[in-house]
């Protein structure tokens, strides 16, 4: 959870009018982080916090600050006084309930990461919830994984793999043969937000983002493919050392996958 100086940071945020919510993700949400472990924090806000209002108030918390980042979703990146960082991520309540059931609900599949929202939602920490909401769409998603989320994710994502015209694996062969290594990189970690995206949800897990996937298969995943972690290294050390070889790892790894989604 938080220390008591970030616990007056989100006091603050939280008497701001136009917060209806905080919740705190990543490891601080978890059981497994220690003191110099980063804060994610998500704001749900009702209208947007002007950035003179948040910049006072993080002031005298942060001893830096990049106020109204908008690479990814729009945040505050920012270094505590204490030297952790922290995230905070501003949002629409309504925008990401639609988001998420659009996925739960009307099982929707993406190009990977597909459930990686309502997996934000379901292990969230709550700091703050003025009218509920926030509390009321973690009981309205506490579901079980739907079946036909988990055939389309598989269905959409083998085809990008491997099953289409304009599959990853035939993309990454072009880009070997060209010698384009940029390319072969890209093509090679959209290969990957598939592969996982197929792995989480063939064991109804939702996705948990971007980090620490292998271990968090391991240890969450009874139907892995055989040589998982094994074919993962080969690929990783052929993929700018042996080029040559990175269709035949992909090749490798997505036999492998096969046969374990025959069997299910």
């Amino acid at each position: 959870m938080a220390d008591q100086f970030a616990e007056k940071l989100f006091a603050e945020l939280s008497a701001l009018p136009e917060v209806e919510a905080i919740a705190l993700g990543g490891s601080r949400a978890g059981e497994v982080y220690d003191e110099k472990s980063d804060y994610d924090v998500y704001l749900y806000c009702t209208a947007p916090v002007a950035e003179e209002v948040r910049r006072e108030i993080l002031s005298f918390y942060c001893k830096y600050m990049e106020i109204g980042n908008h690479f990814w979703e729009y945040e505050d990146n920012c270094t505590l006084q204490n030297g952790v960082d922290i995230d905070i991520l501003y949002r629409s309540l309504d925008d990401f309930i639609n988001d998420v059931a659009s996925v739960v609900e009307d099982c929707r599949p993406r190009n990977g990461y597909t459930t990686c929202m309502w997996h934000n939602l379901r292990t969230c920490k709550i700091l703050y919830d003025r009218d509920g909401r926030l509390a009321a769409a973690k009981e309205r998603f506490d579901v079980p994984y739907p079946p036909l989320l988990r055939e389309r994710i598989i269905d959409r994502n083998r085809k990008l793999l491997r099953d289409s015209l304009p599959a990853y694996e035939t993309q990454i062969a072009k880009a070997v043969k060209r010698g384009d290594l940029v390319s072969v990189n890209h093509r090679t970690a959209a290969f990957l937000e598939s592969y996982f995206d197929i792995l989480f949800a063939l064991n109804s897990q939702t996705h948990p983002g971007e980090k620490r996937l292998v271990q968090l298969c391991e240890k969450q995943c009874a139907l892995l493919p055989d040589r998982f972690e094994e074919n993962l290294d080969r690929l990783f050390a052929d993929l700018f050392i042996r080029t040559d070889r990175v269709p035949e790892d992909a090749g490798r790894m997505l036999d492998e996958l096969e046969k374990i989604l025959q069997r299910d």
